[in-house]
């Protein structure tokens, strides 16, 4: 396999998210999974840009409590319309009710990321938005794609890369951090901290 970048030493992804993992593989990173288990609630008076980065780390002090001398990548991502804040749907109708109020609409994609390493007191944070603008589709189109299983994993109950791309008119910004993963701001975090080399 070719490597895009070489990491310095092995990192620890808090995640149990299919498409971060994707992304690590896709750079030629080597790490190993640790999913984060963690209880995500919002505070009452928290922005969302405040949130995300609070979940990633999180995310990343839970899996240090084992690793406390590793390098550790968290992140959280939600998708926010107007004052609400849309994370991972209940079940098919919550899904089916968060498409319904994004058809047609803009919303705003958030992702905190933090790299951690508790051995040298190391807590890197960054949060990213994209702003993402869907067609409008009638709610039998948004049921039949409810129905593919697609949207229950997923902030937002929908996934850009895979079937949910044909409900997307435009975006403005990241594409990856949509996804999941804002792979720029992450790369700079690991040569921040000589953590990679090309």
């Amino acid at each position: 396999m070719i490597r895009l970048f070489n990491n310095t030493e092995e990192l620890i992804l808090a995640s149990g998210s299919p498409r971060r993992r994707t992304y690590f593989e896709d750079l030629g990173l080597t790490f190993h999974v640790m999913a984060a288990d963690i209880e995500e609630i919002i505070l009452p008076t928290e922005s969302p840009g405040t949130y995300v980065e609070r979940m990633a780390r999180e995310k990343a002090e839970s899996v240090a409590g084992k690793y406390h001398d590793r390098w550790i990548v968290a992140a959280d991502t939600v998708v926010c319309f107007e004052d609400m804040v849309l994370e991972k749907p209940v079940d098919k109708n919550d899904a089916v009710e968060m498409l319904l109020r994004l058809s047609g609409k803009e919303h705003v994609v958030r992702t905190g990321v933090c790299l951690l390493n508790k051995n040298i007191s190391v807590c890197d944070i960054c949060s990213v938005s994209s702003r993402v603008i869907f067609w409008d589709f009638s709610e039998d189109v948004l049921k039949s794609y409810v129905q593919s299983g697609e949207p229950m994993d997923k902030a937002g109950s929908y996934g850009i890369q895979g079937k949910g791309a044909f409900l997307v008119r435009e975006i403005h910004g990241s594409y990856s951090n949509i996804v999941g993963l804002p792979l720029y701001e992450f790369l700079e975090m690991l040569a921040r901290h000589k953590l990679i080399s090309s």
